[in-house]
C-alpha cells in the first residue's frame, strides 16, 4: 500500500507537470488578447546623417493571460528610413523583407527590441523629423505598433583635414570631424560666426601656423564633441568631459585670435606650446572654455592674453602660465569640476616646474573672479632667483590674504566661511545634479562694483554694456525684477 501510495502521489505531479506545460504552450487567436509596451513611442535623440546612432530598447509584455504568436514584427517602411531593429535576437534584415516571422510571447512573459538609426541624407540645412512604425502583427489578425522618431542633421564630414593654405570656415551645416584638423605652417584658417565644429573623441585642432575665430556676441563659434546624444536621460554627453581633445597651438604658431568661440567638454581647451614671447602666441577674448577634463587653458613660456573670457570647471587647473608673458584681464576663473574631488586650480602661475626656470617676465591679473571649492584656488610656484613678476588689481580671490602692496592692489579676499555670498553662491545657477552652470554673478556677489573702470572692456562677454561702476567678471550683473540697476 505504501508503493501503491507513492506512485499514486508521482503520477499526480506529472499530470500537474503536463497540464501546466499544455497551457504554456497554448498561444490564443483572439483579438481581445493584446501584447502591452514598456513604451508607445521610441525617441532617438538627434543623429548625423550616415553616423550610427546609439542603442534604444523596450521590452514587450504579454500580461494577457493567453499565449500570443505574431504571424510578424515588421517595420512599416521597410528600409526606406534607416532604422535597425533586433525582436528577442532575431534582425529585421533585408533577407527577411525587414521583418521576422512567427515571434512566440508566452503569457506572463517578455521579450526585448533593439532600435538603432542611420539616417540617410537629407539635403535640407535644418534637422528633420524621421518617423516609422515597428508592427506587430497577431495571429487574431491585430496590428499593434511601436512609433519610432528621431531628428535627423545632414553634416559635413572631414577626416585628418589638413589646411596648407589660406582657408575660411562659414557654413551653417555642422562640420563633423574625424582625426583631427590641422592647420600647417603659413596658413591661417578662419572660422566664421555660427559655425559649429563636432569633434570625434580622439579628434582636436591642431594649430602649426595661424588660427582666426571670428564669433560675435549673438553668434559664437562653437567648438565641442560630436556626441549628441544622452548618457542618461537627463545627462547629455555634452555636459560630460573629455569628449574631444581640444585646441593646441604649437611652437611655430603666432598671432592667433579667438574671439567669440564657446570652447566646452574637450581634454585640454587650449593648450600653448612655448614660444618667442617677443611675439603675441594668442588672443583668447570674449569666450567661454568650460568643462574640461584636463586643462582650461595652459601656456608654457608664450605670450597669451585672455580677456572677458568664462574659463570654469577643469579637472587640472583652468588656467595655468608657465613663464613669458600672460594677462588675464575682466575675467572669471571658477573651478567647480563636478567629477573628481581632486580638481586643479582655479589660476596658477610660476616660473618652475620639475626643477626648470620658465622666466616669468610679465604676469597680470585684472578686475577678474577667481573662486571655486577650495579654500585656495590661486596657486604661485617661484625660483626668486630668476624673473618672477605678477600683478593682482581691482580682484576677488579665493585665497589667504596676503600683505603685498606693490604687487596686490585693491583685491578682495573671498572668505571661505561666507556661504551666502561667495563661491559658488555667487553666481546665477550652479547645478552639480544635472550639471548645468551659470556664472553670471548675483546682486549679493563681492564682485559687483568692485572692478577698475579705466581698465575694463566697454561690453561683457554677451555684449551688454558696463556701466561706470563696472562689476568683476566677464559678465555685468543683471538686477532681477526686485533690484536696481546700476546706471
Amino acid at each position: 500500500m505504501r508503493h501503491f501510495g507513492t506512485f499514486a502521489w508521482l503520477w499526480t505531479l506529472l499530470l500537474m507537470a503536463l497540464s501546466a506545460c499544455s497551457d504554456d504552450d497554448h498561444f490564443s487567436s483572439s483579438a481581445q488578447y493584446l501584447l502591452s509596451f514598456s513604451t508607445d513611442t521610441v525617441k532617438i535623440d538627434t543623429v548625423f546623417s550616415r553616423v550610427p546612432s546609439a542603442t534604444k530598447t523596450f521590452w514587450v509584455y504579454n500580461r494577457s493571460g493567453e499565449g500570443i504568436r505574431c504571424t510578424s514584427v515588421r517595420l512599416a517602411q521597410g528600409n526606406q528610413t534607416g532604422f535597425r531593429v533586433n525582436v528577442d535576437g532575431s534582425y529585421l534584415g533585408a533577407a527577411q523583407g525587414y521583418q521576422v516571422p512567427n515571434i512566440e510571447i508566452r503569457d506572463k512573459d517578455s521579450i526585448r527590441v533593439f532600435v538603432e538609426l542611420t539616417s540617410p541624407v537629407n539635403n535640407l540645412d535644418d534637422p528633420q523629423m524621421l518617423t516609422d512604425d515597428l508592427v506587430f502583427s497577431l495571429e487574431s489578425g491585430v496590428e499593434q505598433k511601436v512609433a519610432l522618431t528621431a531628428w535627423t542633421w545632414d553634416a559635413v564630414m572631414v577626416n585628418d583635414w589638413h589646411i596648407t593654405a589660406d582657408t575660411t570656415l562659414s557654413i551653417q551645416k555642422p562640420v563633423v570631424v574625424y582625426g583631427g584638423i590641422t592647420v600647417e605652417e603659413n596658413a591661417t584658417l578662419s572660422i566664421e560666426q555660427g559655425t559649429t565644429l563636432y569633434f570625434h573623441e580622439n579628434a582636436g585642432l591642431n594649430v602649426y601656423g595661424r588660427l582666426l575665430v571670428n564669433g560675435t556676441a549673438d553668434n559664437n563659434v562653437v567648438l565641442r564633441g560630436d556626441r549628441i546624444d544622452h548618457m542618461f536621460d537627463y545627462l547629455p554627453y555634452d555636459r560630460v568631459s573629455g569628449q574631444w581633445q581640444g585646441l593646441h597651438f604649437y611652437e611655430s604658431s603666432y598671432e592667433n585670435v579667438v574671439n567669440f568661440a564657446d570652447i566646452h567638454s574637450a581634454y585640454n581647451g587650449v593648450a600653448c606650446d612655448s614660444a618667442d614671447v617677443s611675439r603675441l602666441k594668442l588672443q583668447l577674448a570674449n569666450s567661454v572654455v568650460h568643462n574640461c577634463q584636463g586643462y582650461g587653458v595652459s601656456a608654457t613660456h608664450s605670450v597669451v592674453d585672455i580677456v572677458n573670457c568664462q574659463i570654469t570647471n577643469t579637472l587640472n587647473d583652468c588656467v595655468a602660465f608657465l613663464g613669458g608673458v600672460g594677462r588675464v584681464l575682466q575675467c572669471t576663473l571658477a573651478q567647480f569640476y563636478p567629477f573628481d574631488a581632486n580638481r586643479g586650480a582655479a589660476l596658477r602661475f610660476g616660473n618652475v616646474r620639475d626643477g626648470k626656470v620658465y622666466p616669468l617676465y610679465d604676469f597680470s591679473c585684472v578686475n577678474s573672479i577667481v573662486t571655486g571649492y577650495a579654500d585656495d584656488v590661486v596657486m604661485g610656484e617661484a625660483d626668486t632667483t630668476a624673473n618672477y613678476k605678477f600683478a593682482f588689481r581691482n580682484c576677488l580671490l579665493r585665497t589667504p590674504a596676503i600683505d603685498d602692496t606693490v604687487n596686490v592692489k585693491d583685491v578682495v579676499w573671498e572668505d571661505p566661511k561666507d556661504t551666502v555670498s561667495c563661491g559658488y553662491k555667487q553666481f546665477v545657477n550652479i547645478d552639480t545634479d544635472n550639471l548645468i552652470y551659470d556664472f553670471r554673478i548675483k546682486a549679493s556677489s563681492p564682485a559687483v562694483g568692485k572692478a577698475d573702470a579705466a581698465q575694463a572692456p566697454e561690453f561683457d562677454r554677451l555684449g551688454i554694456r558696463r556701466g561706470e561702476e563696472p562689476d568683476m567678471g566677464c559678465y555685468v550683473h543683471v538686477p532681477d525684477d526686485g533690484e536696481t540697476a546700476k546706471e
